[in-house]
């Protein structure tokens, strides 16, 4: 490792609560466990995370606002039906924090650069031993923080280690090019969607103004720059972006679908019914299994309202596999206003390949077909590695436990890992309304860490997760992304019932299982 120290002459401070990270987990977090004093490790000078980092200037939140909120902050106008911008959340997210005076506990411009956990601290790795409890009197985990700014690093050691640095963000995925067929080639710029949401907005006009800019990925922050490109492109001397696309997913114009509002077909009780979820009974797995034919009908209903109302054949944007799929891995994007009429001027074309394999030369890029694509400029927008930048952190044998041999964190009710001790993540785990997610996770965690209720054997949680993965494996193709949206009530629910509460509001039953959830449902 980096910092070869010698224990003995270390100054190391100890506490009961270190957090990693300051964007929406992190301040959950904080919040949640405020009464252990915690230290907050934020390595850039803001708190925020994706949404100060890696947004664009047409980034908007993906879902309403009341249901990106937390349960004792709402939104101030929260049944405006605008999609807030990312300025706007970020605002939400610096006033949360303020109001709850959650800044005194973080060191800004204190980057993690080593983690390392006391082995005299007694812990079995067995399955059938319990997991214990998350503050054991001692520190458990040693952790060095370079200050970016004086480059000068501490040590502090900690009981309870709750890891909140996301999935996204640091860690950009690149492609994988042939011999002497890389960016060398090319006479243009290539970029990363993380260098690029860098940029501010006269510059990143700048880049894109005039310029053939080809755009790898399909994905909402694809979507998003390949319309900031065609705007860019507005009047004469503009040039078309073209988007470079492997793996289609399904794209939705609103939250409408057939003049009925989304959330009635995933996002209800009775709707969640219909899917699969973690330890359910004989009969209702008979149930789940009778119900299959019900769910692809859903599943057709919504994709034929999306091929009438936005022209995905006519520019062979069609995905053959289900939309359950999409929102079964929390990949469903809305499409930012206009991007078929600009792709109806022509300002934004599409470009299909078969194989992830491509490369550069001189003037563009090259596929696997020999087919070729001029471009001044190339942006990658592909993606981060959330689990090599978590990977980097942790020591052995952690760093090996942490990721699964099919490439998914096995985490306990999205936190705790069975077989990593007094350490937390929040964050790695999907849904709907992340933010929800992660606010609900971290009062279960402060309620487990004041020992109110306690874990199940590392056996049961380990049998926990594993159906949990098993249900995402056969739900969709794309299950490394950890979402539960079709059974996230009963995830939700059966984390409230550890924590003592009884999930189910006193309302009439009917309206209960045919309204919306948000994070109202679950005040505390």
């Amino acid at each position: 490792m980096a910092f070869q120290h010698n224990k003995q002459q270390m100054m190391i401070s100890n506490y009961k609560v270190g957090i990693i990270g300051a964007g929406i987990s992190g301040i959950a977090a904080a919040k949640q466990l405020c009464h252990y004093n915690p230290i907050v490790f934020e390595s850039t000078d803001s708190i925020g995370g994706v949404w100060k980092h890696c947004s664009f200037n047409s980034t908007k939140l993906q879902t309403p606002r009341c249901d990106f909120e937390f349960s004792d902050f709402p939104w101030p106008h929260r049944d405006n039906s605008s999609f807030p911008s990312y300025i706007e959340v970020l605002e939400y997210l610096q006033n949360y924090a303020t109001h709850f005076d959650v800044f005194k506990f973080v060191k800004f411009n204190s980057k993690v650069v080593e983690i390392r956990h006391l082995n005299n601290h007694h812990h079995h790795h067995n399955a059938q031993h319990e997991y214990g409890t998350l503050l054991s009197g001692r520190p458990v985990w040693e952790v060095a923080v370079e200050n970016n700014q004086t480059k000068i690093v501490e040590w502090y050691g900690f009981e309870l280690l709750v890891v909140c640095i996301g999935k996204y963000g640091d860690i950009p995925i690149i492609p994988v090019y042939p011999k002497n067929k890389g960016p060398e080639n090319f006479s243009g710029k290539v970029l990363h969607t993380m260098e690029y949401s860098k940029l501010d907005k006269e510059s990143a006009k700048e880049l894109l103004k005039g310029k053939k800019v080809a755009v790898v990925g399909y994905k909402k922050s694809a979507i998003d720059l390949a319309m900031e490109c065609a705007q860019a492109n507005s009047g004469s001397g503009g040039q078309p972006c073209t988007m470079v696309i492997r793996t289609l997913h399904w794209t939705v114009p609103s939250y409408w679908i057939w003049g009925l509002p989304f959330f009635l077909f995933y996002s209800t009780r009775s709707s969640q019914f219909l899917h699969e979820r973690p330890n359910q009974t004989l009969l209702r797995a008979l149930l789940c299994l009778l119900s299959s034919p019900m769910r692809k009908a859903i599943s057709k209903f919504i994709e034929s309202y999306l091929v009438w109302k936005l022209p995905l054949e006519k520019y062979g944007l069609k995905p053959e596999h289900q939309f359950v799929e999409d929102y079964a891995s929390c990949q469903m994007a809305i499409l930012p206003d206009n991007f078929f009429s600009e792709a109806e001027k022509g300002m934004i074309q599409f470009k299909k390949v078969s194989s992830s394999k491509w490369w550069f030369w001189k003037n563009g890029i090259e596929f696997e077909d020999k087919t070729k694509l001029e471009a001044d400029v190339v942006v990658l927008a592909t993606g981060f590695d959330g689990k090599k930048k978590l990977q980097s952190l942790l020591p052995q044998p952690f760093r090996s436990l942490v990721v699964d041999q099919s490439g998914i964190m096995p985490l306990y009710r999205g936190t705790i890992h069975p077989l990593i001790p007094n350490m937390a993540f929040v964050g790695y785990i999907e849904s709907i309304s992340n933010l929800q997610t992660a606010e609900l996770r971290c009062k279960w965690l402060a309620r487990l860490a004041d020992e109110q209720f306690k874990l199940p054997s590392v056996t049961k949680m380990i049998e926990q997760t594993t159906q949990e993965i098993q249900i995402m494996k056969r739900t969709t193709r794309f299950y490394k992304r950890l979402c539960i949206s079709t059974f996230s009530i009963n995830h939700n629910d059966v984390i409230c019932q550890e924590m003592g509460f009884n999930p189910w509001r006193k309302t009439n039953l009917f309206s209960e299982a045919f309204s919306p959830y948000t994070s109202q449902d679950y005040y505390f």
